[in-house]
Formats: C-alpha cells, structure tokens, sequence
C-alpha cells in the first residue's frame, strides 16, 4: 500500500470513529463513508489536499454519469461534514475549506406515492397465501397501521410492544425513541402470529426462515414477491405503504403534527409533503365530480 493510500485510510477511519459519537444513523454513516471512498478514488490524491476544483471536478463527473439530484446532494452533505471535520480538528486551514462556493443541486419536488385503499386490501389479502402468509400479513398491517420505516419495523422486540394499549416503542433515526400505536385488525394478527411463533421478549418480533432476525432487504423481497402477482401499477414499497398511511391520515382529518410526531419527522417542512398529495388528490376528485367542469360536456 503507498503512502499516500494509507494516510487517507487512517484519516477516514479518524472521521468514521468521530461521526460514531454523533447521533447519525447506522445507514448515513455507512453511507458517508462509501462516499468518502469513491471520492479518494476520483481524486486520487491526498484528502487533506483537495481544492475546490477537484470537488467541482468530481460534481461534473456525477452529472455525466446521470447521478440523481438527491444522491448528489447526499455526497456533498458527506463532503461538507468531512470538511468541516478536517478543519476543526486543525487537519486544514479555513482558507483551505474546499466547499465554501458548492451549492447544492436543486431537489426534485416529486409527490410521495401511495396505494389506494382499495388495493392495500388486495395487498393484505393476498399477502395470506404464502407458506410464511400470517408473518408477511402482519408485517404489511404494522407498516400500514404504524407508519414505521422498515428499519424501525426489523428492529421491533416483543418488550417494545405494550399490547394491553397497541402500542409500540420504536427506535428511529439519530436513535430517537417514539411511541407508535396499531389497531385492531394489526392486533388480531399480531396474535395469531404470536401463536404460532415462539415468544421471547429479548428476540425480535420478526424473523426469518431460519429463525434469524429479517432484515429491510427481506421485507423488501416479501413485498416484491407479493406484488408479482397483483396487477397493482404503483411500485410498492415498505416507504410507500409509510406514506400511505400518513396520506390516509391526513385525508381523514388528522392535524399534521401529529402525523408529524408519529414518523418521526424532525422538522415539519417534510411533513407538510403530504399536505401536497392530499391537495393534489381533492383536486382530482373535484374534477372528476362536478357537473360544470367542461364547458364542451
């Protein structure tokens, strides 16, 4: 390995073992350091000594490979806390912060999908028929009923849950613990579930095959697998079913901090989201019923 190589290694370890003490998920912090890698590969230089062009370098060549405007703004966030991690441990001078001119890209303002309800009901329906179809039913009404991400949902614990209230403790992002409640069609599955399934208040409430923790890759491939057989044309998603509960919510008369509160959001901007759908979904059914539309009908 040369030296240059090593020194940059040491340097990420130095700031993996510094965003560890911060109340970044396990997910970001993976994802800082993945950047961190492709970045010193483009580069190719020692960190420590990249200007301002190598970082506008790097941005055009994201933007000839096509990168999305929100995974671009991912790696400048990891550029930018690198940074500012290098210059207040005195690893470089202000003047050599290399990102004082680099903007972010603008986001796309796309509408969070979601399922009818209609459709949730064939999702939940035919999420019975497989061999696991009591786990695979539970798992869709938690998400639905809860609003969970689906690493808080992997994560749950049979000690998590309150079940004389329905309602659970979940573990979200920055490690922040909130109170998530379910209602009774969760609940007559859950103990069905609980019935067929050995209960142990350490281990966790989902498992696998093989009796091991299922993982958001597994739920993924058990929605997936669920939705090959619908003819469903919404691409769904352990997110989706999360937003479609909070849109359900919402259209059915729920003060936006407390659907706030319940996913966890830090800030209420991306809650306010979902005030965009609801309103794109009034407009929709405004059109399609009333009889002065169209001058031309």
């Amino acid at each position: 390995m040369d030296k240059e190589k090593f020194e940059n290694l040491e340097i990420i370890n130095t700031f993996n073992n510094y965003i560890l003490t911060k109340n970044y998920s396990k997910n970001t912090r993976i994802s800082y350091i993945n950047d961190l890698y492709y970045f010193y590969i483009f580069v190719h230089k020692d960190l420590i000594k990249v200007k301002e062009d190598d970082i506008r370098d790097y941005l055009e060549y994201l933007n000839l490979n096509k990168e999305k405007p929100t995974s671009v703004r991912r790696k400048i966030s990891t550029l930018k806390t690198f940074y500012k991690f290098l210059y207040l441990n005195n690893y470089i001078a202000k003047k050599d912060y290399p990102l004082v001119k680099i903007v972010y890209p603008k986001q796309d303002k796309r509408l969070p999908k979601f399922v009818y309800y209609n459709d949730l009901l064939e999702i939940l329906n035919e999420s019975l028929k497989d061999s696991d179809g009591i786990r695979d039913r539970l798992i869709i009404e938690m998400l639905y009923a809860t609003g969970v991400r689906v690493s808080e949902l992997v994560n749950i614990k049979y000690n998590d849950i309150d079940f004389n209230n329905r309602r659970i403790r979940v573990c979200g992002k920055g490690n922040k613990e909130r109170i998530v409640y379910y209602g009774e069609y969760a609940e007559e599955i859950l103990k069905k579930y609980i019935d067929t399934h050995k209960k142990n208040n350490e281990n966790y409430l989902f498992t696998n095959s093989k009796g091991g923790n299922l993982t958001d890759r597994g739920v993924r491939y058990i929605i997936d697998k669920i939705m090959n057989k619908l003819s469903i044309k919404v691409h769904v998603t352990p997110h989706v079913i999360r937003h479609t509960f909070a849109t359900d919510m919402l259209n059915n008369g729920c003060d936006i901090r407390i659907v706030q509160e319940l996913l966890g959001h830090s800030s209420l901007k991306t809650t306010e989201i979902y005030t965009h759908v609801t309103n794109e979904r009034l407009k929709q059914v405004y059109y399609d019923c009333f009889p002065r539309r169209d001058k031309n009908e």
